[in-house]
């Protein structure tokens, strides 16, 4: 396992949950009547009271998303983050999406303790052709005095089709030998739907010294079968009101999913 993944989670198969920010100023679906913080603040209570071992910050209201975000999004998370910062009593991470170097900057300045993205790879997406440059988000990191900050990478891109023709086995692979990710996440089409369990299969098969997470659409009834398989995994949409992406996080769904896992981890 990554020394920076076992530093920051231990020694348990982590389940990060997912603070989604509203949709930031700049962005089609901005709303200056919401309070930012406030419902920011009211879904990080709620992941940290149900027991959640990180949370992580991301701007998936921000659609239609952008490969190179406005510097106003970045530096509206950073504001958020900072206004809970004496809040947060979990390791956090940050990731805005789809951008590394932003990704990287906001995690750098805020003191996350990993950043996640998609480094690697050359896709077919709803935003268009997609290459991101694993080597220069590594190495901005780097610069920024931050080789601390444990690098998450999503290996199957949401909303997009990998043009490699290579299998996701074969690509996880390669992007460990290359990139030395701390750890590999694999994915669904789209935010809230569920990786295969097949798929999380053959990338841990390939991976036996890498930790392995579901990255989307893990459910209450299936967190126990994911964490079978899985090293651990990140969760958003099952754990708000009525199951829906862009809801509040509702405490009882939270604390209901926790008990599973903490019985699937048993």
């Amino acid at each position: 396992m990554s020394s920076d993944f076992t530093r920051i989670f231990g020694a348990t198969r982590p389940v990060i949950g997912m603070v989604h920010l509203g949709a930031l100023p700049g962005t089609p679906l901005y709303n200056p009547g919401l309070d930012l913080v406030a419902a920011a603040r009211a879904d990080l209570i709620a992941l940290q009271d149900a027991g959640f071992d990180a949370v992580m910050f991301g701007n998936e209201n921000d659609r239609p998303y952008e490969f190179s975000v406005d510097t106003a999004s970045t530096a509206t998370m950073a504001a958020i983050i900072g206004a809970l910062k004496s809040e947060i009593t979990v390791p956090f991470g940050v990731n805005v999406l789809w951008d590394p170097m932003s990704s990287v900057a906001l995690g750098a300045a805020t003191g996350a303790a990993f950043v996640r993205e998609i480094f690697t790879g050359t896709y077919a997406s709803d935003m268009g052709p997609w290459t991101p440059d694993a080597g220069q988000a590594m190495r901005y990191r780097n610069r920024l005095g931050r080789s601390d900050m444990a690098m998450l990478y999503n290996v199957s891109a949401e909303f997009a089709h990998s043009l490699d023709a290579r299998s996701l086995p074969d690509r996880a692979r390669s992007a460990v030998f290359s990139s030395v990710p701390d750890a590999v996440l694999v994915s669904g089409q789209i935010t809230g739907e569920a990786a295969a369990l097949s798929d999380l299969e053959a990338v841990k098969a390939v991976l036996p010294d890498t930790p392995v997470m579901a990255n989307t659409g893990v459910k209450h009834e299936t967190v126990a079968d994911v964490l079978a398989v899985a090293d651990g995994c990140i969760v958003g949409s099952s754990l708000k009101v009525d199951g829906d992406t862009w809801n509040p996080v509702d405490p009882d769904r939270a604390r209901d999913f926790m008990e599973r896992v903490r019985k699937a981890r048993a």
